[in-house]
């Protein structure tokens, strides 16, 4: 009986330990905005596409990837990346408009939309088109913003198929209100 009331006494103590020692709930939380510097590092995989020699050409594409935040923060950093999008090149219009989910490891998810006609003259290096982030989920719920972002092509992938690669850099401007 003693052992027993012994090892009660310890897992308590131990449990009571594993509380404390796991710090303040608001260590994790993330903060209500800032600004975020990040890269994805995409596959860009054709789905369908129109060719109409001479007069335009029309490809469906998904993108998928992950990210990277550029200072090693939390936010916007090891999150899967998937995109669907129409790249359109027909006379003066050449554009890629599209939409992207990021998820991360606790299946919390940022959607997007992007256009690359919607490009900041502010920020000139980021002179590939703007995301806009229209909600989340989960930690993410109420999270509005937008992200101009770069392309950095890379050397087409080898095979077949007209796989190609990219590596994406944005930076973030993002605020998540509390629901009302």
């Amino acid at each position: 009986m003693r052992t027993r009331i012994r090892l009660l006494t310890r897992l308590g103590f131990l449990s009571v330990l594993a509380v404390l020692g796991q710090g303040p709930a608001s260590a994790d939380e993330l903060p209500s905005k800032g600004v975020t510097p990040y890269m994805t590092h995409f596959v860009f995989r054709p789905v369908q596409s129109l060719d109409i020699a001479g007069l335009g050409k029309a490809v469906l594409l998904e993108a998928v990837g992950t990210t990277e935040n550029m200072k090693g923060e939390k936010m916007l950093d090891k999150m899967s990346a998937r995109c669907n999008a129409l790249s359109v090149d027909s006379g003066p219009k050449k554009y890629i408009d599209g939409a992207c989910v990021l998820a991360d490891a606790d299946g919390d998810m940022i959607f997007s939309t992007f256009d690359t006609r919607d490009v900041d003259p502010a920020q000139p290096e980021f002179k590939c088109g703007t995301h806009i982030i229209t909600g989340g989920t989960g930690k993410y719920k109420g999270i509005t913003g937008r992200e101009p972002f770069a392309c950095n092509a890379m050397p087409n992938l080898a095979g077949a198929g007209g796989y190609t690669a990219m590596d994406i850099p944005h930076t973030t401007t993002w605020e998540i209100k509390p629901a009302s």
